[in-house]
């Protein structure tokens, strides 16, 4: 009897240190204010946007001209969309700060091609624009760095004098992939040192 009595002293002294342990600080900081807010908390944005140079004779193809442009006009080919500069981004969006509604988020990742370049022919640095490529979706997270994710992916959106046919070897506003949606599961692990 006397061990069951210091067994249950044990449990009891277990689990009131452990809720100590739990409780909420008697002052709030300004973070757990953010998070009392039902919709549209304060820290509801995060993302990152880039900016990509391709060096000479490395120029990013989206698939737009084929890759012997060169012979349908040399330097003048009319399909010179090889792009220098990309611009590119993502926006997570996740609206609700409160509930089981606080693991939504909504995302959209845009990327902007500029250049004027044909392979082997003609390597300029002209910021003339191209076109957009963009993905928009939705996602849960799960648990333990685990989310699930819906993302529909765009046709290419050519811009400015670049958005009829080019000649022969224009293949169309289809991109790299085409359009296409897909279901996934991502995971994030680590800790980022800044």
């Amino acid at each position: 009897m006397k061990t069951l009595s210091w067994i249950f002293a044990f449990a009891v002294l277990v689990s009131v240190s452990g809720g100590a342990q739990t409780t909420a600080p008697a002052n709030p900081s300004k973070d757990a204010k953010a998070e009392d807010r039902m919709f549209f908390p304060r820290d509801m944005f995060w993302g990152w946007a880039q900016l990509d140079l391709a060096p000479p004779h490395n120029e990013i193809d989206p698939n737009l001209c084929a890759g012997n442009a060169r012979q349908y006009g040399g330097a003048n080919a009319p399909c010179s969309m090889f792009a220098r500069y990309m611009l590119s981004g993502m926006l997570e969006v996740r609206p609700f700060g409160r509930g089981q509604l606080r693991r939504f988020m909504v995302f959209g990742a845009p990327s902007f091609l500029f250049g004027k370049n044909v392979p082997q022919t003609l390597y300029t640095w002209s910021p003339d624009a191209i076109g957009i490529e963009h993905s928009w979706g939705a996602g849960i997270y799960i648990a333990k760095g685990f989310e699930f994710r819906v993302t529909q992916h765009f046709l290419f959106d050519r811009l400015g004098a670049r958005d009829t046919n080019l000649g022969a070897a224009d293949l169309g506003n289809n991109g790299p992939w085409g359009r296409y949606a897909t279901v996934g599961v991502r995971k994030y692990f680590g800790t980022r040192r800044w």
